[in-house]
C-alpha cells in the first residue's frame, strides 16, 4: 500500500468518524465543530484527486462562511435540549428503519463491482499548465450548462420567495419609509415655542 493509499483511508475514516459524531453529539455545538472537521477531511480528500479548486471553495465556503453562521446562530439561540429531546424515543423505529433502509441501498450501489478499488482508476497525471479551475469552468459551461442554470433559477426562486416570506406586512407593526425619512424638513421636526418664565 502506498502512502497516497494510506493518506486517502486516513481522511476517510476521520470524516466518516466526524460525520457520526455530527449526529451522536448532545451539544449543537460541539456537532457543528464535528462538521467543520468533516470538511476539512473531505477537502483533504478532494486534494488527492487533483481538484484543488473545489477542496479550496469547500473549506472556503462552507467552513469559512457557512459554518461560522452555524455556530453564530446556535450560540446565540439559548436551545432547550430536554425538550429536544422529549419526542425522540417515539420517533425511533421509523429512523432506524429509515436508516436501515439507506444503508442497504448504499451497499447494493456501492459495494458492486463497478463502485470496487480496482474498478476506480488512479487520477490521470496532469501536464505542466494545467488549470483545474479551467477545467471546471468549460466544463460547466458548455457539457452541464442547462444543469447548470437550472440551479442557479432554483436558487433564484429560493432567494426569492426567502426575501417575500420575511417582508409580509403584519399588524401592530411599526413600519419606518425610508423616503420619509430622508425627505423630512427641520420645521416639521423642531418647533420654537414662546413661553412666559416661571420666575422673574
Amino acid at each position: 500500500m502506498d502512502f497516497q493509499s494510506v493518506v486517502f483511508y486516513f481522511f476517510s475514516t476521520v470524516m466518516v468518524l466526524a460525520s457520526l459524531r455530527v449526529i451522536t453529539a448532545r451539544n449543537p455545538v460541539h456537532a457543528a465543530l464535528f462538521l467543520v472537521l468533516a470538511f476539512f477531511s473531505a477537502g483533504g480528500i478532494w486534494m488527492l484527486l487533483h481538484a484543488e479548486f473545489l477542496a479550496i471553495a469547500l473549506v472556503m465556503v462552507y467552513v469559512g462562511a457557512v459554518m461560522v453562521l452555524f455556530l453564530f446562530v446556535v450560540m446565540m439561540l439559548d436551545i432547550n435540549l430536554e425538550r429536544i429531546r422529549q419526542g425522540f424515543w417515539s420517533y425511533l423505529p421509523v429512523g432506524a428503519l429509515i436508516g436501515v433502509l439507506m444503508v442497504v441501498e448504499m451497499v447494493m450501489v456501492l459495494g458492486g463491482r463497478y463502485f470496487g478499488l480496482d474498478a476506480m482508476p488512479k487520477p490521470a497525471e496532469v501536464e505542466q499548465g494545467y488549470s483545474n479551475t479551467k477545467e471546471l469552468g468549460r466544463l460547466l459551461y458548455t457539457e452541464y450548462v442547462y444543469p447548470f442554470e437550472l440551479a442557479s433559477i432554483v436558487l433564484l426562486v429560493a432567494m426569492v420567495a426567502a426575501v417575500a416570506l420575511t417582508l409580509r406586512k403584519r399588524k401592530n407593526v411599526k413600519i419606518i419609509d425610508p423616503a420619509e425619512q430622508v425627505a423630512v424638513k427641520r420645521d416639521d421636526r423642531v418647533r420654537i415655542v414662546s413661553m412666559r418664565a416661571e420666575k422673574e
